[in-house]
Order: structure tokens, then sequence, then C-alpha cells
């Protein structure tokens, strides 16, 4: 069993929003397990929060790029927001996005394609990195794109044009007014970046994601004490509550909360002027998912103190 130390409670309390005591006996109880314990609380009515996004430590932008029928997106990091200012780390990660729409988003491909230098631009970024005096990483990227319509984009929080701290294409499939599609997919990549949907459509959910809602739903109604089929409702009632807050079809659309996104691409296509398909989009938000390495000054001191 691991060891339950203050700094893996303080972290549970922190992901959780749960008095200490409850998380140090939850983490007992799952073997140190951050994720198990989280689910333990959350069986037991105690969590305050569904889930919570890995805690955002690095620095740099996501960087988009589009024509009208394909899309791409990039996420360059450094060290400092203030090398994510500089114009060189700019002007590259811009770069970045173009390579990721010939590239189909691959990372390994833009990093061995050919630079305008010649050299590639793993070696660029090399270069970069050399330049400016800090480290620098191309993290992931992603492309989008259709047959017929537009890969819409949109950039949160902007650092200058197609550059910023969230980024979210849109792709629609459609052979109606390209202008009024484009506008129709800014305004549903502006409620993703809102709204952070995991999925597309349910079918798209991650099976793990869906099984452990449904476990904790489960865990939640039976110690109600109410009979098994009153259970099995309640927890088909609660996957349908989390079905609308994770799939973006299904979300309330934050423009007009009267309709969902599905209906509101259904009720665009009049004006369009031919039907409109929602077939994909992706959002990145910068850093996301990566752990902020903490310095404990004190303990370093203390730590020289000692050894002196």
């Amino acid at each position: 069993m691991a060891e339950i130390t203050a700094a893996l409670v303080r972290e549970l309390r922190e992901a959780t929003s749960v008095g200490m005591m409850d998380c140090k006996k939850a983490l007992t109880e799952t073997g140190g397990d951050i994720a198990a314990a989280t689910d333990w609380l959350r069986k037991k009515g105690l969590s305050k929060a569904a889930k919570k996004a890995g805690r955002v430590a690095s620095e740099g932008v996501v960087a988009v790029a589009a024509t009208n029928t394909s899309g791409a997106m990039i996420e360059l990091n450094s060290e400092t927001d203030f090398v994510a200012r500089n114009t060189d780390f700019q002007g590259f990660a811009k770069s970045l996005a173009d390579l990721a729409m010939q590239n189909g988003g691959d990372v390994d491909a833009i990093l061995a394609a050919k630079a305008d230098t010649g050299d590639s631009v793993g070696e660029k970024l090399t270069g970069l990195i050399a330049k400016i005096g800090e480290n620098m990483g191309l993290r992931r990227a992603v492309s989008l794109s259709v047959s017929n319509g537009v890969v819409a984009r949109y950039v949160h929080n902007a650092v200058a044009t197609d550059l910023g701290r969230i980024g979210v294409l849109v792709a629609l499939e459609s052979e109606g007014d390209v202008a009024k599609l484009d506008a129709l997919g800014k305004k549903i990549a502006m409620h993703v970046a809102a709204t952070s949907p995991l999925a597309l459509n349910i079918d798209e959910l991650d099976a793990d994601t869906v099984n452990r809602e449904r476990e904790v739903f489960s865990s939640q109604a039976r110690a109600s004490g109410k009979p098994e089929n009153i259970i099995e409702k309640m927890v088909e009632g609660r996957l349908r509550k989390f079905y609308e807050e994770v799939v973006l079809l299904q979300q309330s659309f934050v423009m007009n909360p009267d309709m969902t996104v599905a209906q509101l691409v259904e009720s665009a296509a009049a004006e369009i002027g031919a039907p409109v398909t929602l077939t994909g989009f992706a959002r990145m938000g910068l850093g996301e998912g990566i752990e902020k390495k903490t310095e404990d000054f004190a303990a370093e001191v203390a730590a020289t103190a000692g050894g002196a």
C-alpha cells in the first residue's frame, strides 16, 4: 500500500474540495490511488466536483490554421509566459499549425518536415531553444477536414492572430453558403471553448468514462435504499443528465439555452440553404493535463541547514 503522505492528501483535497480527514480516509480505503479515492468520495456524496482537469503548468501558445475545408491546431510550450510573447516563438507556432494541416496532425511528421531554412522542423526548434535560452516543445497537434463545407476556428484569450490559450476547430459538412456556415461554426466553436465537451455524440464517449460514471451513480442510488428497479431508472436518468453535460450535440447551446447544439445545427439549414452536419470538433487548452512543478523553498532551506 502506498504511504498516505500529507502531500497526497493535499492533492486530493485540492482536486475535490473535500475536508482533509475525509480525503485521508478515502486514500486509506483505496491504497493511495488518487482516481479511486476521488470516486470513493463521490460515491459517499462528499466530493464537490465530478472531475477536475489537470493542473495547468506549462506556458506557450495554442496556434490554429484553417482553409475552407481543412484546419489544424498545435500546442507549443515554453517555460514562461514571457517567451510565449516572443515574436520568433509566435511565428514558429504559426508555421507549425500550417504544417499540421499538411501532415494530418502527426507530431513526428511535423518535426521531421523541412523548414524554410532547409533544416528539419525539429532542428529549427532546437535552434530556437538555443537562441531564446528556454526549453520548448511541440506537445500535440490535431487536424480536421470536410469534403464540402468548412472547418471553422476560434481562439480564446488571443495574444495574436490565431494564437491564444484556448483553440477550437469545428467541422461542418454542407453544400450551403460558406460564409454563413463559417459564422455558425464560429458560434459552435465559442460554445466548445466555454463548455469543454468530451465527445461529439454518445457513441464517441470513452467507454471507461461511461462505466465509471455508471458505477458512481449506482452506488449513490443504492445508498437511497430504494428497490433495484427504481435504482436502475435513477441511474439511467443520471446518465442522461451526464450526457447532456458532456456530449456536444446534446449540450444546451450557451448563446440560447432553450435549444441544444443539435437543434441549432438543424435550424441553421434553412438560412444556410442546405442540410448541415456537425462532423467533428477539437479543443486545446494551453497546458491542460500537465502538473506544475512547485518549489518548496522552506523545505530546501531546511534540508540545506540540516546538511550543513
